[in-house]
């Protein structure tokens, strides 16, 4: 891994990507003059942060630094530059061959005190508002028996759920309702045939027009007889729902650890790397460096990959 020079001359704001921490925080493109290469700069208006913002953020990198990981994206370079705190992150990516990175740890908690490894705790992640969807019923619950790591097993099984339905469940509820629903034991699912009742012809839909993913959904065929298309017509794997029905559990007492869900059949299953498969499972999307004249050489390329960023919609990419 290259050294990054901590000083904002250096780099070259090229477009957004996305923003978060109550828009205080923007991720753009970049480019890092001395060597050429393409970065993700965040950037953060420290002059709007409140001072327990300052404080969550540096607790964000001090944990942070504490990782060494292939799978966790780290910080590169950290810097003041006029008002603003600039560091590199996102969320959960996937490079050119296959890796798969996870970022965006502002929300991150230690369960080491004092030199002392904590059962539970009882913090509530502090501006968290819209990662409430993801949050586990005994983290929104903030009772006095507090959570431990599997409140990050519940998280893991709504982002499958996210990946796999193309939304986020209980999304578009109001915060109030999700968290009834939450307690009182409402579970996401996989939407598919398996899931989905044959004779429910229409689509309930929310009114942000999306699925709500906790069990509404549409047809797998209309009256008529014909196939559908409609994008959940299809089958998950039985490995798949299992996984993700241990992970949600109301109980976190019911859920297995991070080293039982490894050993999972859903993951046992996997034949091939996911260096050898992701690439190919997301076709047709290709990778920043390859587009035509990404590299170093020829940053023209590049230029025009970020002048279309620039139509993108990123308002519900949070970081």
């Amino acid at each position: 891994m290259g050294v990054y020079t901590p000083d904002s001359t250096c780099y070259d704001l090229l477009t957004l990507i996305g923003k978060g921490f109550e828009d205080l925080m923007t991720v753009n493109l970049a480019r890092y003059k001395p060597s050429g290469e393409y970065v993700c700069i965040r950037r953060v208006n420290m002059e709007s942060c409140t001072n327990d913002m300052v404080a969550f953020l540096q607790t964000e990198l001090h944990v942070s630094k504490l990782f060494n990981h292939p799978n966790i994206l780290p910080y590169r370079a950290t810097f003041i530059a006029d008002n603003e705190l600039s560091v590199k992150a996102s969320h959960i990516l996937i490079s050119v061959d296959g890796k798969v990175y996870l970022s965006g740890l502002r929300s991150i908690l230690s369960m080491i005190n004092h030199g002392q490894r904590l059962k539970v705790v009882h913090d509530f992640p502090k501006h968290s508002s819209r990662v409430l969807p993801w949050l586990s019923p005994e983290v929104l619950q903030q009772n006095l028996q507090g959570y431990d790591a599997k409140s990050d097993i519940y998280s893991v099984g709504i982002t499958a759920c996210e990946l796999a339905n193309g939304h986020v469940p209980f999304k578009d509820m109001p915060a109030t309702q999700m968290l009834l629903e939450k307690l009182n034991g409402t579970v996401p699912c996989l939407l598919d045939t398996a899931t989905i009742p044959a004779s429910e012809l229409t689509m309930r839909t929310s009114r942000s027009g999306a699925d709500s993913g906790i069990g509404e959904g549409t047809s797998c065929r209309p009256s008529n007889g014909e196939p559908s298309m409609h994008p959940y017509n299809r089958s998950f794997s039985s490995h798949f729902h299992n996984l993700v029905e241990l992970c949600l559990q109301r109980n976190p007492e019911l859920r297995p650890n991070a080293g039982t869900l490894l050993n999972h059949s859903f993951f046992k299953q996997i034949k091939r790397r996911a260096s050898e498969a992701l690439p190919e499972l997301l076709r047709p999307v290709s990778p920043i460096t390859n587009f035509e004249g990404a590299r170093n050489s020829d940053p023209r390329g590049m230029m025009d990959l970020a002048s279309d960023l620039e139509h993108l919609d990123v308002d519900d990419w949070d970081f």
